[in-house]
């Protein structure tokens, strides 16, 4: 019969200030993993300490989410920085959750790079350095997300971290496997989606925006807290998963 495990994650603590995102209350029912934005593209110190706490309460892992300073953005526009500003920007931002992470009495368990942070890491090589240089030098036993034959994560395999790749289900990805990036998230089809997640656990491929098929090889299926109707995919990913008999387990249970 087929078994597999595979992680179920989304973006978390993106609310800032009176301004709400997301409904990260009923999503953390469903996830098994948090990517939690760390202050600069979204979140604040409360909505950081929140979502540790909601985490917690529904024994989710805790990954940090940095991205660019980039409030009005969202952190989906690309920015020119120098590696010495990448590192610093990685540092500062895991450094600040990590914080509210161990007052819960929690460890981090990844680094999933945020919007147009990793879109800028993904290719250029000296910025993907110093920000695996950043997290090794922040907490070396963190898992790094990201995708094969892309900069950030041939360097974070290279240098001993232990790697995990995600593929997104409610975004669109190129033939070259770069994901499309949306400035606003859109509905997407939970059954849709569910479908997407269930080929990418069993086959490892997925359709491209060119309609060819392409490997997606993953550990774990991203959806993203800001898609309107996320608790609707994501509930439906799960009642899919459990008809297929694929368990939702958080990264750290699979990679050992």
């Amino acid at each position: 019969m087929f078994r597999k495990k595979m992680d179920l994650n989304c973006d978390m603590g993106e609310s800032f200030g009176n301004y709400k995102m997301g409904n990260d209350e009923e999503i953390m029912r469903y996830i098994s993993s948090a990517n939690v934005a760390c202050g600069f593209h979204a979140g604040d110190p409360m909505v950081m300490a929140h979502t540790v706490k909601l985490a917690k309460e529904n024994g989710v892992a805790i990954g940090a989410h940095p991205g660019f300073p980039d409030l009005m953005g969202f952190g989906r526009r690309k920015m020119e920085i120098a590696p010495e500003e990448a590192r610093n920007y990685i540092i500062y931002q895991i450094g600040a959750l990590k914080a509210f992470v161990e007052r819960e009495g929690m460890e981090l368990q990844h680094v999933w790079l945020h919007g147009a942070l990793s879109s800028v890491a993904a290719k250029n090589e000296a910025i993907a350095r110093a920000i695996i240089e950043a997290i090794k030098e922040t907490h070396p036993e963190l898992i790094f997300v990201h995708r094969p034959g892309l900069a950030t994560y041939e360097i974070a395999k290279a240098l001993g971290m232990k790697v995990a790749i995600s593929v997104g289900v409610d975004i669109e990805y190129g033939p070259d496997g770069m994901a499309v990036l949306q400035r606003k998230k859109r509905h997407t089809d939970p059954k849709e989606a569910a479908k997407k997640a269930i080929r990418i656990a069993k086959e490892g491929k997925m359709t491209a925006t060119t309609g060819e098929d392409i490997e997606m090889k993953a550990h774990t299926i991203l959806v993203h807290g800001d898609t309107p109707n996320a608790v609707e995919i994501l509930k439906e990913i799960r009642e899919e998963f459990e008809k297929e008999n694929i368990v939702i387990s958080p990264l750290r249970e699979i990679l050992g």
